[in-house]
C-alpha cells in the first residue's frame, strides 16, 4: 500500500524539484521545525536518495526566544534521525534598527546565513518549505505596502539556489503529511503572536476575506501571482538592461536616461539601485521608491530620499547617487555636498 495522498503529494512536489539536479549533487532543506518545513525535509529524505541527489537539512537558530538553542538542536536530531546528512544548525544574531522590523530583520540573517551553508557545504541548491498558504499572505501583504505587480507575482519558485517546491501545496496539507508519518511539528508561538504582521494576515485578514468571500481565497491569491510571475520576471530582465544603461558610475545613475524609461521600468531599475546600494529589499517600499522617482522626474530641489538600511539617494554633480548614508560633516551639513545640476 502507498503513502497517504498528503504524503505522495508533498514527495511528488520534492521530486519533480530535485530532478532538475545533476546527479550527486547536495541539496539543504531548510527546516525550522514546523510542520511546512518539517514535511519538506522528510520528502527530501525519501526522494534524494532515489534520484542519486545527496539531501542535507539545515536549521537556523535566530535567538529570539527562550529555548531557541535547545530547539535548533533537537530540529537537528529529527534531520539526522530522517537520514539527512550533512546536518548543520547555524546561530545568527538579528540586528536591530537600520531601518528593519523585527521580521524583516530576521529573514535578512537567515538568508545570509544560508547562503553561507550553501557556499560551504557546495549545495546546488537550497529548499524552502514555503507552501500556497504563505505565498497568499505574501501577496497580501504586498498589496499593503503598496508594492503593485511585483507583489502580486509573490515568491518565485526558484531563484538563484534556492527553491520553494511547496507552493502548490495547502499548509493543511503539509501538516496532514506530518501526522501520516508521525512526525511531531512544532508550533512558532511567534505564528499567533499578533504584534507581528504576518500572523495579522494568517489569523485574521484572510479568515476575514474568507468569510466575506467564500472559501478558496488563499487558493486564488496563489494562483494569481503564478499566473502574473512571467510578467513580472520580463519585466525585471528588461530593468536589468536599462539598469546597465543608466549607469554613470558605481553607485551613480543618469537621471536623463531614467527619466526617459517607461515608468513600469523605471521603478524597478530604482528598485534594483536600491537594493545593489544595500537597502533589505524586504524593507523597501513603494513610498521609498516614489522618493527616489520624484528626484529624477520631479526635482523640485529636494535634498534627499532616506531608504532602509542607512542609504540615502540624492542628485549629487547632476547624477542619482544611491549610497550608504555619510555622516555629517564639520559644520553639519552632509560631507560631500550635493549639487542638483
Amino acid at each position: 500500500m502507498g503513502p497517504r495522498p498528503a504524503v505522495a503529494a508533498v514527495r511528488s512536489a520534492v521530486r519533480q524539484c530535485l530532478r532538475e539536479l545533476p546527479p550527486g549533487a547536495l541539496v539543504l532543506a531548510a527546516c525550522s521545525g514546523g510542520a511546512d518545513s518539517l514535511a519538506l525535509a522528510a520528502a527530501v529524505a525519501h526522494e534524494a536518495p532515489r534520484l542519486g541527489v545527496a539531501g542535507g537539512g539545515v536549521t537556523v537558530d535566530h535567538g529570539l526566544q527562550h529555548g531557541s538553542a535547545a530547539r535548533a538542536r533537537a530540529v537537528v536530531a529529527t534531520l539526522v534521525k530522517l537520514g539527512l546528512d550533512p546536518v548543520e544548525r547555524l546561530t545568527v544574531a538579528v540586528p536591530a534598527g537600520a531601518g528593519l522590523g523585527p521580521e524583516a530583520a530576521a529573514r535578512e540573517a537567515r538568508y545570509e546565513a544560508l547562503d553561507g551553508a550553501a557556499r560551504r557545504t557546495g549545495a546546488a541548491a537550497v529548499l524552502l518549505g514555503h507552501s500556497r498558504d504563505d505565498q497568499a499572505e505574501t501577496v497580501l501583504l504586498g498589496l499593503a505596502r503598496g508594492a503593485g505587480a511585483r507583489s502580486l507575482a509573490g515568491m518565485p519558485a526558484s531563484r538563484g539556489a534556492y527553491r520553494r517546491p511547496l507552493l502548490g501545496l495547502s499548509r493543511a496539507t503539509l501538516r496532514e503529511a506530518c501526522e501520516a508519518q508521525d512526525l511531531a511539528p512544532w508550533d512558532d508561538p511567534q505564528n499567533t503572536d499578533g504584534s507581528f504582521t504576518r500572523a495579522r494576515v494568517r489569523h485574521e485578514a484572510l479568515p476575514a476575506l474568507e468569510a466575506a468571500l467564500g472559501p478558496g481565497v488563499a487558493a486564488a491569491l496563489a494562483r494569481t501571482a503564478s499566473q502574473l510571475r512571467a510578467d513580472a520576471e520580463l519585466l525585471d530582465t528588461l530593468a536589468g538592461e536599462a539598469l546597465e544603461r543608466a549607469a554613470a558610475g558605481p553607485g551613480e545613475w543618469d537621471p536623463a536616461v531614467l527619466a526617459g524609461l517607461p515608468d513600469a521600468i523605471r521603478t524597478r531599475v530604482l528598485r534594483r539601485a536600491a537594493i545593489a546600494a544595500g537597502c533589505p529589499p524586504g524593507a523597501l517600499s513603494a513610498r521609498h521608491i516614489e522618493a527616489l522617482d520624484d528626484l529624477v522626474t520631479a526635482w523640485r530641489g529636494q535634498r534627499w530620499a532616506d531608504l532602509p538600511g542607512g542609504v540615502r539617494g540624492m542628485i549629487h554633480y547632476g547624477r542619482l547617487r544611491i549610497a550608504a548614508h555619510q555622516p555629517a560633516g564639520p559644520a553639519g551639513g552632509p560631507a560631500q555636498p550635493d549639487h542638483p545640476s
